[in-house]
């Protein structure tokens, strides 16, 4: 699944292909995805001029004059930008075409994407309104992390990757995260201290700003339309490394389940 680091790397891929142009049409092929593609898309999105692309979490938001296409890449979606005449492939559910002939493609082999539209703010809307603060942003600090786990018996790493917490903290990186910080992915979220707090803090950014820079972490089929992307994954030091040395210690790699999650440890280094 495309987690904060791929959907920021698509965002910077398309928005300069997106950003100032006109949209001249939109061809909705297959409207059933997670939630119905608005029928009245091909009606609003012609003549909308596309002001900027933005994230919140793992949400696309394409503003235009008179509103917002909100984009999720749900568990295999990708956006392409190709010309609009390229014939259509079988998982092609929607285009939108721009002034200069090129259209963006949203191709979803499982069809758990979202491409939905608001008028009013979307940060109000029911699928962001609730989410919590960017993980690279001032919101999020030690003082937020520590003030918000107290109390809490939540293991750490389920904790963190709650999106009422905090956005964007997938379990690939939740994983990257504690093993830098030097935490036990079990260990409950109100026993850290202050300290430990700001370990994972610095942890987090730290993960996710390196795999923002390599394209994200290559998972099954992701890719910014027909490119591969995700060299993040040469730099993994736990994840999806059960059995394996310790890149620090040496010890094996601990593999188990949490929460119906691969969870991925060093138990001498993180405690």
């Amino acid at each position: 699944m495309p987690e904060l680091p791929e959907v920021e790397t698509t965002r910077r891929v398309i928005a300069p292909y997106l950003e100032g142009k006109t949209i001249t049409n939109v061809v909705v092929r297959n409207a059933g995805l997670r939630w119905p593609i608005p029928a009245e898309l091909t009606a609003i999105l012609p003549s909308q001029e596309i002001i900027r692309v933005d994230r919140r979490g793992k949400y696309l938001l394409v503003r235009c004059d008179r509103g917002t296409l909100i984009l999720h890449l749900g568990m295999s979606g990708r956006l392409g930008i190709v010309p609009a005449a390229t014939p259509a492939g079988k998982h092609d559910h929607l285009d939108i075409v721009l002034e200069d002939g090129i259209a963006l493609r949203f191709n979803d082999p499982r069809r758990f994407g979202t491409a939905l539209w608001t008028g009013d703010d979307p940060h109000q809307h029911r699928l962001l309104a609730e989410l919590g603060p960017e993980p690279l942003e001032e919101g999020f600090d030690a003082g937020y992390l520590f003030g918000k786990s107290r109390t809490r018996k939540v293991a750490i790493k389920p904790f963190i990757m709650d999106s009422h917490v905090v956005v964007g903290v997938g379990n690939i990186y939740a994983n990257e995260a504690l093993f830098r910080a030097g935490i036990r992915p079990e260990r409950p979220a109100g026993e850290l201290s202050a300290t430990d707090c700001l370990r994972l803090i610095t942890a987090i950014r730290e993960v996710l700003r390196a795999a923002i820079a390599e394209g994200g972490t290559t998972i099954r089929d992701f890719r910014v339309g027909e490119e591969q992307t995700g060299y993040f994954a040469v730099q993994l030091k736990v994840y999806d490394r059960g059995g394996e040395p310790c890149p620090v210690c040496g010890t094996p790699i601990i593999m188990q389940r949490q929460g119906g999650r691969s969870t991925y440890f060093c138990p001498r280094c993180q405690h």
